[in-house]
């Protein structure tokens, strides 16, 4: 049976509710609300997302994610809710860490990601409206709010008044405050552009497979290397050849005394 809606205290909805099989439950001052469902194309969006986020993190362990559905108590100045965002960061600075064994986290969050379903009115609301006041009042960092339609993108990060403002810049760009470093462009999002394709792309460059950027750049090394001891090489044959060509040793004498071939032997003394 449905209980969205339903009143319980808090003590009740962490005991039997928060868990609660089949159905994702929030709390919201004394109230349950059922989590809604997004569509699969936002779904794919966000897992994109999700997929850059963990490339970003590999490379550059600045924080933590959790997605296990994992909720945290919000003390708000008017009332107390328990929110489970889809996805969560927590950086490693953050005085309260994520601990290996817990099921739920004791401190705020640093960013929410929410993948928004637009079901219904009340559920569009929840993210855009509710959510947005609840994290922005609780001390979030940052906020994310991922569709499939481009108008219904939000990111936001605190400003200097404490509030939240957009960072999604007017080159279409998300320039993460919180995890330096951490950029993508809300086409490749949107288009869900394969991450192996990005690696060219100087906005991922620091942190889309770098190590092809290593491997990359260490094989173009060699090669050039691989080319200068050529030119050395071929340096000294032709100091060699001119020099014995000097002493009036002719080009089938010199291919001999350097063990070389006589027609390379005459081609370097008719270029010289």
């Amino acid at each position: 049976m449905n209980a969205d809606g339903r009143r319980v205290s808090e003590a009740e909805y962490w005991a039997y509710y928060y868990e609660f099989p089949d159905v994702h439950y929030e709390w919201n001052n004394g109230r349950l609300e059922e989590k809604p469902v997004s569509d699969n194309l936002t779904y794919w969006i966000y897992n994109w997302l999700r997929a850059l986020l963990d490339e970003f993190l590999k490379w550059h362990p600045i924080a933590k994610c959790t997605a296990l559905e994992h909720g945290f108590r919000l003390a708000l100045s008017d009332r107390v809710v328990i929110r489970k965002p889809d996805l969560a960061v927590v950086r490693n600075d953050n005085p309260v860490p994520l601990g290996d064994l817990d099921r739920s986290y004791r401190g705020v969050f640093d960013l929410c990601i929410e993948a928004l379903s637009d079901s219904n009115r009340a559920a569009r609301e929840r993210d855009e409206v509710e959510k947005r006041r609840d994290y922005a009042q609780a001390g979030v960092r940052e906020y994310y709010i991922v569709h499939h339609n481009p108008e219904r993108l939000t990111f936001l990060s605190r400003g200097s008044d404490g509030g939240f403002e957009s960072i999604l810049g007017a080159d279409g760009i998300v320039r993460s405050r919180t995890l330096p470093g951490f950029q993508f462009h809300s086409r490749d999002m949107l288009g869900r552009t394969p991450l192996e394709a990005l690696r060219h792309d100087p906005l991922y460059q620091a942190f889309v497979y770098p190590q092809w950027q290593q491997e990359e750049q260490a094989r173009l090394q060699e090669e050039q290397a691989r080319q200068q001891a050529e030119a050395e090489r071929d340096a000294t044959r032709i100091a060699a050849i001119t020099k014995l060509h000097a002493l009036g040793l002719d080009p089938m004498q010199i291919a001999e005394a350097l063990d070389l071939d006589r027609a390379l032997v005459a081609a370097i003394l008719d270029a010289c």
